[in-house]
């Protein structure tokens, strides 16, 4: 590095901290105004933020904006994910408590209090700008803590906008609003990295570079696992009902969420019918010539082709050559030997309506298989199954490496919380250690709270050696 360039190397990170210096002290004064705040009190700031978004002309106004300035997704399943995620996590906030006493153990002498951890540094991506902000400030100001978003620099005019719908809403209710702040323009590494630096919390949603900086800054973090979901179709499963879901779920926001499917393994003797099912659910099945060609498109130099990724169906077709045919699909079934790893792109997410389709002996191969994709790429993170066999479930759940394992589920709609599953709403998946992370849920309030324990005596609670020691002794001797 020249003498130059680290003179301006020390210049921008000296900028940097006077920005994000600024920002810490209003959001550690909001806090300190907030900090009596009684659960109503804190409950009617949550809602306030759920309401910034939620209002039907905000959400598409902020979710076109995300299209617009990102590339990504389409407008009208922003829309949805916008409203459907933060009413789901309202819904979810609405029904614990978060302040004071939250839960006492009368038989163990327990009483634990919630406490604010403090200042959050909440990294947004470019896929939900809207939506993972929203989501983050309301599980955030739900323990009376302050949150400063980290825009990516393409969502970076969604966010901001998001960001003052939020504070505008807080000043209705009465809370103060640099309970919720924003990284000011031109956000970039430095001053993200800063924020982490200074935050007493990390919570990382997207890029698995912002990931690892936040583990390695030395702040208490949060970050979440990369997506490439794999599901398979057993040979009991009702072959209509999962092509649907699957359809739902892949076409969903044009595959940019991390939930969405990135290969099905199907099971020998159902392949030809469950295939058919998917066609007719809007599929369409390309030729080798026509597989070669997304091959050549979707990836330019070993790296995903954002000219491509999360496009409409028939502006991805028209990229990669396909027929008229295929510009009429709903998304694209490219059929794939078992093969996995660097020699076999198909096997990696992939961020587009491009569904690899694998096929396998029987279940026990299609377990081990999607393992194998996994630990490739999305490590811990879900699995699905289509299935009538309740034992095929089990074993997935007993036996894989992974956080969640979805049943007879379009993917996307559940990963992150539905009304007809128990996970709780949420845009951040933890994917456990598998991927390097330091919780193995769906990101919940509760990560937000620091917990103070009162304890009590109780009566002695102290089992005799025997009791303990005895199976031991009898096997083994003393």
């Amino acid at each position: 590095m020249s003498q130059i360039t680290a003179a301006e190397a020390r210049a921008s990170t000296d900028e940097a901290k006077v920005v994000i210096d600024c920002l810490m002290a209003k959001a550690k004064s909001a806090m300190e105004a907030f900090e009596n705040a009684d659960q109503e009190t804190v409950d009617e700031a949550v809602t306030a933020l759920a309401w910034s978004i939620y209002k039907p002309a905000r959400a598409r106004k902020l979710a076109e904006t995300a299209v617009r300035d990102t590339g990504l997704g389409n407008v009208e399943s922003k829309v949805i994910k916008n409203m459907r995620k933060t009413f789901g996590c309202l819904r979810d906030l609405m029904r614990v408590r978060s302040v004071g006493i939250i839960e006492e153990r009368p038989e163990k002498g327990l009483v634990l209090y919630a406490k604010p951890i403090g200042v959050v540094a909440a990294v947004a991506p470019s896929t939900n700008p809207a939506a993972t902000p929203v989501n983050k400030a309301m599980m955030a100001v739900k323990g009376r803590n302050a949150v400063i978003v980290a825009p990516s620099p393409a969502g970076l005019s969604t966010t901001s906008q998001t960001v003052e719908y939020m504070r505008d809403e807080l000043r209705k209710v009465g809370a103060p609003e640099d309970l919720v702040q924003v990284l000011p323009a031109p956000v970039n590494k430095t001053l993200t990295q800063e924020l982490m630096n200074q935050a007493d919390l990390i919570v990382v949603t997207g890029s698995q570079n912002n990931v690892r900086r936040a583990y390695s800054s030395g702040t208490p973090a949060i970050g979440v696992g990369a997506g490439n979901v794999p599901v398979i179709i057993d040979s009991t499963a009702d072959l209509q009902d999962a092509a649907k879901k699957i359809m739902m779920s892949k076409c969903f926001d044009n595959a940019t969420s991390c939930s969405s499917e990135n290969s099905v393994t199907i099971l020998d003797d159902v392949y030809e019918d469950a295939i058919q099912a998917l066609k007719n659910a809007g599929g369409y099945l390309v030729t080798s010539v026509e597989k070669q060609k997304i091959l050549d498109t979707l990836w330019v130099d070993g790296h995903l082709n954002r000219h491509v990724i999360a496009k409409d169906p028939d502006v991805l077709a028209e990229h990669c050559g396909l027929s008229e045919e295929a510009k009429s699909a709903k998304f694209f079934l490219v059929e794939d030997q078992n093969g996995v790893g660097e020699d076999y792109p198909l096997s990696d997410e992939k961020l587009s309506l491009v569904l690899t389709v694998y096929r396998a002996t029987n279940f026990r191969e299609a377990k081990t298989h999607v393992q194998n994709v996994l630990d490739f790429v999305g490590m811990g993170h879900s699995v699905g199954i289509h299935t009538k066999e309740e034992a095929h479930a089990r074993e997935l759940a007993e036996d894989l490496r992974v956080v969640r394992v979805l049943v007879n589920q379009a993917h996307t709609f559940g990963n992150g919380g539905s009304f007809d599953n128990g996970l709780n709403f949420t845009l951040s998946m933890g994917c456990g250690s598998w991927a390097g992370n330091s919780i193995s849920e769906n990101l919940n309030y509760k990560n937000f709270l620091n917990i103070t324990h009162l304890v009590r005596t109780i009566p002695e609670d102290k089992p005799s050696e025997e009791a303990l020691f005895g199976n031991h002794w009898e096997k083994y001797g003393k």
